[in-house]
């Protein structure tokens, strides 16, 4: 059975999925989730939500996908307590520490990986499985062989995006609006820098980083040949009406098991589209087709939004199937009972038969009495009743009884389950180191590396992994004092991962001991080569709950999200040694979709390749491996000339080289040293004293 999972943004949207045949509904309870921007919901919404859901036979998942401050973790700790007394069936995360913290406060709760984990390979989801998370949401890129593959062999359930809006970054790995905007789309308040203009050669004429909305409304019964466990719909910051459309034409063809007419298409379109839809991902075609933007002046499709109010707004779709039982006796109670599909069992007792003096009630009045359930949630799919012949009971007493034995499954249907709870102690705490911290260096190419430059040894040198198995050259020169470090691929699809494994043995012949790993997929890679473990910025480090998570895991150490301002980094307890970027572009999307390619139609990452926005910012856009892009900020994060960082309790702090030549990569780290006083001529702090909402 494929899940139809539909968003719930607000009760009018919620009640719309749910009478439009919504399996499940995903919603916000409070502050910390990735659509704070939408209405969510306060705790007595969030419980008469969980109630109405729950009396039609529809699941409740709570999404508190974000990361968050050590401050406000008991919030959110409390915050699952409360959803797990509520009877929320899951809640989603993205954050290790909010995942550590809430089990703390509700041992009980079911717990799923959000897209914003960044799972896209069955080492991740076996990694999820590990972290006793019973669901992953795949990242939308995924093409339908990877997604196969993993439900094949994934240890737990599998949930994929339909239909909806396309992030046109890797979830999770998008920081543009957090540096450009400072509104974090890993803390719930993207403003969609995608969606803004942008071009290249100084002018920002064009859309090149808007996706067309997903619609997988033709591959249900692939999807479900594949196994894959829920189909996600895309849409809390949508209207109602928008949610009651799709959701019941994605219901309804999951029911009927067929293909969609050209009149649901087109329904689908009106409801909502940036010029046509997409499944450019499910299909491994990527390319200009994808993209398209939301037109100037759409008008509102007044007539079809009209007729989806009307299956909700007053409407009570019968949704659930019951079966009722009849006994009629001499001399006994009438009596019927009714039973769900769960098995709950109600059954009520009324004043015994007459004797009939004219006409005798049958058996096949009693059934036709008790299935009259309209108005209720309820749908009759049976009736049995033994009726002895010659008796009389009146319509009104069969009514009455119907009404009580469905009264008291309802009841027993919002009924809450006990379970336990806990509260939320943040453990010991860590006292920052005394000593400044160790320069290391990060490069994106192995021309970055020069004698020069390992002549001022530091600390650790962190080699893509694919640079150095090609490059081994750049080596020469390294000091006794510098220890080599491999930076292994944020993301490596299942195909992928054998040249990847390939690399990382190549790395570590060469001398290579460390390895930055940013994804929980690509872990057993980097260990099974006896590679020391370092988690890098990919796999978020926001709390102290975190950084025990990944000591717990293995790493050695972690960077720390540059979404964290320096006065949280020092008051950051840290179980293990922390690292911090001080200086570099910092990345800001990293992206399957070649936009170098999709504007030449050819592989071009070796020349300067700068997109500019629409205020004359430049963004260059960089090769990631797998053939994919990755843009980075207009301009340099640069601290050499401030003393806070030296004083955070960081024990590396990292110059992460990218668009610099061999020559500014030295100037930068003789900077870093203390052996002169440039600066470059544009820089940024960065979020170091801004922070982020």
């Amino acid at each position: 059975m494929l899940e139809l999972l539909a968003p719930a943004g607000s009760m009018e949207a919620l009640t719309a999925a749910v009478q439009n045949g919504a399996d499940a509904v995903y919603m916000g309870f409070g502050d910390f989730n990735a659509r704070r921007n939408a209405k969510n919901f306060t705790e007595a919404d969030f419980a008469a939500a969980i109630s109405y859901c729950h009396l039609r036979g529809v699941k409740v998942y709570l999404t508190l996908n974000t990361l968050l401050t050590d401050r406000e973790l008991p919030a959110a700790a409390d915050l699952a307590r409360r959803a797990a007394e509520l009877g929320a069936d899951a809640v989603l995360v993205q954050d290790l520490g909010v995942l550590r913290a809430a089990r703390q406060a509700a041992p009980d709760l079911t717990f799923h990986a959000s897209t914003q984990m960044t799972v896209h390979n069955l080492d991740g989801v076996k990694a999820c499985a590990d972290l006793g998370l019973k669901r992953a949401v795949l990242s939308r890129e995924l093409p339908a062989s990877e997604i196969e593959y993993i439900c094949d062999r994934s240890p737990i359930e599998i949930e994929v995006f339909g239909h909806g809006a396309l992030c046109m970054c890797y979830s999770g790995q998008c920081f543009f609006s957090a540096v450009v905007g400072e509104r974090s789309g890993n803390r719930g308040l993207c403003a969609q820098p995608c969606r803004m203009k942008y071009g290249w050669g100084g002018r920002a004429d064009s859309y090149p980083l808007s996706l067309k909305d997903a619609c997988l409304i033709d591959q249900l019964r692939r999807l479900k040949k594949m196994g894959v466990s829920c189909l996600k719909l895309e849409g809390r910051m949508k209207r109602a009406e928008y949610v009651a459309v799709v959701t019941r034409i994605y219901a309804t063809l999951l029911r009927e098991d067929r293909l969609p007419t050209p009149q649901e298409r087109q329904a689908l379109e009106d409801a909502f589209s940036r010029q046509g839809f997409t499944r450019g991902y499910f299909e491994d075609k990527t390319g200009p087709a994808m993209f398209g933007v939301r037109e100037e002046k759409t008008p509102e499709p007044k007539e079809l939004f009209a007729q989806a109010r009307q299956t909700y707004v007053g409407q009570e779709n019968p949704l659930v199937e019951v079966r009722f039982y009849a006994m009629i006796r001499a001399g006994e109670p009438v009596r019927v009972g009714v039973e769900d599909g769960e098995g709950r069992v109600v059954t009520a007792a009324g004043e015994p038969p007459q004797a009939a003096l004219t006409r005798a009630v049958t058996a096949g009045q009693v059934e036709k009495q008790l299935s009259r359930t309209g108005g209720t949630p309820y749908r009759c799919a049976g009736v049995k009743a033994a009726v002895e012949d010659g008796l009389s009971v009146s319509l009104s007493a069969l009514n009455a009884l119907r009404r009580q034995v469905l009264e008291e499954l309802s009841e027993k249907r919002q009924t809450l389950e006990p379970c336990r709870t806990g509260e939320y102690h943040p453990g010991v705490r860590y006292e920052n180191p005394g000593e400044p911290p160790a320069l290391t260096v990060s490069v994106q190419t192995a021309g970055q590396i020069t004698p020069q430059l390992l002549a001022l040894s530091p600390a650790i040198v962190y080699v893509p992994a694919e640079e150095l198995s090609l490059h081994p050259e750049c080596l020469e020169g390294l000091q006794a004092g510098t220890a080599l470090g491999v930076i292994v691929p944020r993301v490596a699809w299942d195909r992928e991962l054998p040249g990847v494994r390939s690399q990382l043995r190549r790395a570590r012949e060469l001398g290579a001991a460390e390895a930055l790993v940013g994804n929980l997929g690509l872990i057993p890679a980097a260990a099974e080569q006896g590679f020391t473990l370092r988690a890098d910025y990919g796999l978020p480090a926001f709390n102290a709950q975190a950084l025990k998570e990944f000591k717990r895991l293995g790493f050695a150490s972690a960077t720390l999200s540059f979404e964290l301002k320096l006065a949280q980094i020092r008051d950051l307890s840290k179980a293990i040694p922390a690292e911090a970027i001080v200086y570099g572009r910092l990345p800001l999307m990293l992206t399957e979709n070649c936009i170098i390619k999709n504007r030449t139609g050819r592989c071009g990452c070796e020349g300067e390749n700068v997109l500019t926005d629409r205020r004359g910012a430049r963004f260059p856009v960089v090769k990631a491996p797998g053939c994919r892009s990755e843009i980075l900020n207009s301009r340099p994060l640069f601290l050499a000339d401030k003393p806070e960082w030296k004083k955070a309790g960081l024990t590396y702090a990292r110059l992460a080289f990218t668009t610099e030549s061999p020559a500014e990569c030295v100037r930068v780290l003789e900077r870093y040293q203390g052996k002169s006083g440039w600066a470059p001529a544009e820089l940024t702090r960065g979020l170091y004293y801004r922070g982020v909402e």
